[in-house]
């Protein structure tokens, strides 16, 4: 009776539906060649690719992925290490970088040429792999070279050559070159290593577990060198994105906590969050509030309520951006100041109307004799002219000046002798009279 393990064996043998060692061999042999056909179906890819990555369209940069040709050499690659077939190596490696430096070519020339140069998020994503980026890689190039070794190969190529994504990278590598943003350029070729040298290790791992036959002759010596260089290599490939992965998730779980946190402290007695600033790779929050103030106790408590979610508080920074009670109080002080300019302003206006009417005072005095003239002519023909004003009587007493109150003074002039002293007399009556003031001065003038 047959065993079950051996039954479950046979669930997961690949052998059973293997293609042959020299099919695929073959297959292996004209998926690396990059002239005519292929050639052009790779520039065709890039171009496409780099409008997806241009117009931030993901349907557009799959369909790139779809047609390229960028996945053979990299298996051919893997596979000659594992037959140790070096001068298939030697090829794979000569046509795949002449690939990537078409690639790279005609990306940034289309970038050149582009009136968009802004960088989405597609461009963005490529930018800074982890080690996600290497288990995607890993896996797209196992159940790639899988399906290239077996006769079913059903649809699985066209969903390799999506997972693994190897035409973005190189196209974003490209817009690094024509933009001259040298991190897009490092962090997108680092992508494009990390899929290129984990899909060959895949194709590696899997011949190696299919026993594909040995191509050539190869001393323990050399083989253990090889062994150590691919070690290398991988090992070379592998650290940085376990340091950029261990990084992602300190950042996600940085924005987690400070999500959290800040959902608590939204609303603070009288005050509300109006904007927030996370930063992961800094490690910092910024919260900026509007309402009636933060005061010693309010920020005591968002301390403390960071604290919960182990977020160190001198990298949380608050600040009080609409705050009513200074506005009310700005309302207060800008009214007060308004009725003490308005105070000043009425005064200001009504001295102003003094003044005027002073000035028009001033300046009818001189017409003033004029009047008196006219008025006094028809009763004393005599009177030739008559001149008015206003001044100060100053008396002097005891080495002291007084200045009496302003008095009117009105000089007549007359011929000689041409007055009575009783005309005088009534002329100085009536001139005290018409002026209102018992301390008008007359003056005769005889001339």
């Amino acid at each position: 009776m047959e065993k079950k393990s051996e039954k479950l064996m046979r669930w997961f043998d690949l052998r059973s539906e293997m293609e042959g060692y020299d099919a695929i061999h073959e297959n292996i042999e004209q998926g690396i060649v990059f002239k005519g056909t292929n050639l052009w179906i790779l520039v065709f890819a890039i171009v496409v690719a780099s409008v997806g990555l241009n117009m931030n369209s993901t349907a557009v940069i799959i369909g790139a992925m779809l047609i390229s040709p960028l996945m053979g050499p990299i298996n051919g690659m893997g596979y000659s290490l594992a037959t140790y077939d070096f001068q298939l190596l030697r090829r794979s490696l000569k046509n795949f970088s002449f690939a990537v430096g078409i690639s790279l070519i005609t990306s940034a020339f289309y970038f050149l040429l582009s009136p968009i140069n802004e960088a989405h998020s597609e461009l963005l994503a490529r930018t800074s792999p982890t080690i996600y980026d290497v288990i995607i890689a890993l896996f797209g190039g196992l159940a790639g070279i899988v399906a290239m070794s077996s006769r079913l190969k059903g649809n699985v190529i066209p969903g390799v050559a999506i997972a693994t994504a190897l035409m973005p990278p190189i196209c974003t590598a490209g817009y690094g070159l024509a933009t001259l943003q040298f991190n897009f350029f490092f962090g997108a070729l680092y992508l494009f290593t990390i899929n290129t040298v984990f899909i060959a290790f895949a194709a590696l791992i899997v011949c190696q577990l299919l026993r594909f036959p040995i191509r050539s002759i190869v001393d323990p010596a050399r083989k253990k060198h090889v062994n150590r260089v691919i070690s290398i290599v991988i090992l070379l490939t592998l650290v940085p994105s376990i340091i950029f992965g261990v990084n992602l998730v300190k950042n996600e779980e940085f924005t987690r906590n400070a999500e959290s946190f800040i959902s608590e402290v939204t609303l603070l007695g009288g005050n509300y969050l109006q904007d927030k600033q996370i930063n992961p790779s800094g490690r910092s929050i910024g919260l900026l509030y509007a309402g009636y103030g933060l005061g010693d106790t309010t920020i005591t408590e968002v301390w403390e309520k960071a604290l919960n979610y182990g977020l160190d508080t001198s990298r949380i920074v608050i600040r009080q951006g609409f705050d009513v009670n200074l506005i009310q109080e700005n309302v207060k002080k800008y009214q007060t100041e308004s009725e003490r300019l308005s105070s000043q302003l009425a005064a200001t206006t009504f001295a102003l109307k003094q003044a005027v009417g002073r000035g028009d005072s001033i300046r009818n005095i001189p017409l003033f004799g004029e009047k008196i003239l006219g008025e006094i002519k028809p009763l004393y023909p005599q009177i030739r002219s008559c001149s008015y004003s206003e001044t100060y009587l100053f008396t002097l007493t005891n080495d002291t000046t007084r200045r009496s109150e302003m008095i009117p003074v009105v000089i007549f002039t007359v011929p000689r002798n041409s007055l009575r002293t009783p005309d005088r007399s009534k002329i100085e009556e009536w001139l005290k009279n018409r002026l209102g003031n018992p301390r008008a001065k007359m003056v005769i003038d005889e001339s």
